[in-house]
């Protein structure tokens, strides 16, 4: 069905026995609202945008697609858009947002829409935390596609903590997937993101983490030569309660940045130890004599609840970004001088851009022998390139300095992704195995046999 009006009114007509929440279609007030997703690179004009008020409305608007021969899709914060969903039925599920704690399992149950903050404010009162992101993602799509967060190197990915989930199917029935019931479903759910159906509410593990010596601190540029270099030699040598990310960035423009950093270039590290602040300064120092004094930022004791703005800023709003990811088992002398080249000092590297060197390994290195398909769990490290395109005019230099850096690196680089980083619909296969690629796709035939749940880093049925 191409003709909008005409989709529109066929999905309106279909949601109206049974949809409890508001359908707001073209012209309305909320729709130019609602259609938009936080990575606003992918541009919606769904049919209709409706907004579930619980699992009863998940399981409609799933029919109702069906039922009006439309493409359907999914989403919350709209972080991991990668496909329009034009001219379909585009629900959101940001009202469905309930945390429960039940302390004495170590557990939440956490409804479709929720933020990691709403998670994470759950269970601070009880010591505890989730393996989450950062604090205005959606809990939902980071943790089936995988979930990297700052607990990750000392707990495993986010996915991996996933105990059972319950799963609108693409024939709008609702199933538990664990690992009792539907096992296969519940496999792939953990690291095959959203191909398989709505997990209309899922429950995580939670983790005795109450306080963690985090933040950032920023350097002079200058130091990234000896720097990078030298902490791709001292990260792996870290223990598993230790994550650290290192940046060349500069900084944006304007507001929120003071003043005196505006499109300033630094160096930065990022710091999430769950232990003491005399531990963790013990284990930075070799780092620190090498980058020397920083310039600003800060690292302390605190509430892990505190701890996600404090090491990577405040939340920026939302935007069009070009992001590309490389993952690496080493990266040798010429790799770190194409970054340093790219993006150190007297670079041309864009306003509001970072390459950052991410440290995995640890926890996540070690599944457990029934782990899901999270991807390439043997690679160390990661380079994310990453800038904001602040206006039409500037996509065509931002993209070239980004994907200019990727071409350089490339030749060092395994060839894999990771799904949670990766905004190109069309490279979801470098994010597994070819083993697990196989396996999802056995899966999708099983569950998903027409690729019903395909607006997204669709996973085609074998």
């Amino acid at each position: 069905m191409t003709d909008r009006p005409q989709a529109s009114e066929a999905v309106a007509r279909a949601l109206r026995p049974a949809f409890a929440g508001a359908v707001h279609l073209p012209g309305d007030e909320a729709y130019d609202t609602e259609r938009l997703a936080w990575m606003r690179a992918v541009e919606s004009r769904p049919a209709a945008v409706a907004m579930a008020t619980g699992t009863e409305d998940i399981q409609a608007a799933v029919r109702a697609a069906r039922q009006a021969g439309v493409p359907f899709a999914l989403q919350g914060t709209g972080h991991g858009a990668v496909h329009p969903s034009d001219g379909g039925l585009l629900l959101r599920t940001s009202a469905l947002n309930a945390v429960t704690v039940a302390p004495a399992s170590r557990t939440a149950v956490v409804q479709a829409g929720a933020l990691w903050s709403d998670v994470i404010a759950a269970a601070a009162p009880f010591g505890l935390a989730p393996l989450s992101g950062t604090p205005m993602v959606g809990a939902a799509g980071f943790t089936l596609g995988g979930g990297i967060g700052w607990l990750s190197r000392e707990f495993g990915y986010a996915a991996d903590s996933l105990v059972s989930a319950e799963v609108v199917g693409a024939d709008g029935q609702l199933r538990t997937a664990s690992a009792a019931e539907n096992p296969d479903l519940y496999w792939a759910l953990r690291g095959g993101s959203g191909n398989f159906g709505v997990a209309a509410e899922f429950t995580v593990r939670l983790y005795p983490v109450a306080t963690v010596y985090a933040g950032h601190l920023l350097f002079d540029l200058d130091r990234a030569p000896e720097g990078v270099p030298h902490y791709l030699e001292w990260a792996p040598q870290q223990p598993g309660h230790l994550s650290t990310a290192l940046l060349m960035m500069r900084m944006p423009p304007g507001p929120p940045v003071p003043e005196p950093f505006r499109g300033k270039q630094f160096l930065c590290l990022r710091v999430c130890f769950d232990g003491s602040a005399t531990e963790g300064e013990r284990l930075l120092k070799p780092l620190f004599d090498t980058l020397g004094a920083p310039v600003a930022g800060a690292l302390t004791e605190m509430p892990f609840a505190q701890a996600g703005p404090a090491i990577a800023g405040p939340p920026p709003p939302p935007m069009v970004a070009h992001q590309v990811i490389d993952l690496f088992h080493t990266v040798p002398q010429a790799g770190v001088d194409a970054m340093v080249a790219a993006a150190g000092t007297g670079s041309a590297a864009p306003p509001m851009s970072t390459v950052e060197i991410r440290h995995w390994s640890g926890a996540m290195a070690t599944p457990g022998p029934d782990a899901g398909p999270v991807g390439h769990r043997d690679v160390p490290f990661s380079v994310i390139t990453t800038a904001m395109i602040p206006a039409p005019a500037m996509a065509a230099p931002v993209r070239d300095w980004a994907d200019g850096l990727h071409a350089r690196l490339a030749p060092f680089a395994t060839g894999g992704t990771f799904l949670n980083f990766l905004t190109d619909g069309s490279k979801t296969r470098t994010a597994y195995t070819e083993a697990n690629w196989s396996r999802l796709q056995e899966a999708k035939r099983t569950w998903d046999p027409e690729n019903f749940f395909r607006v997204n880093h669709n996973i085609p049925p074998r």
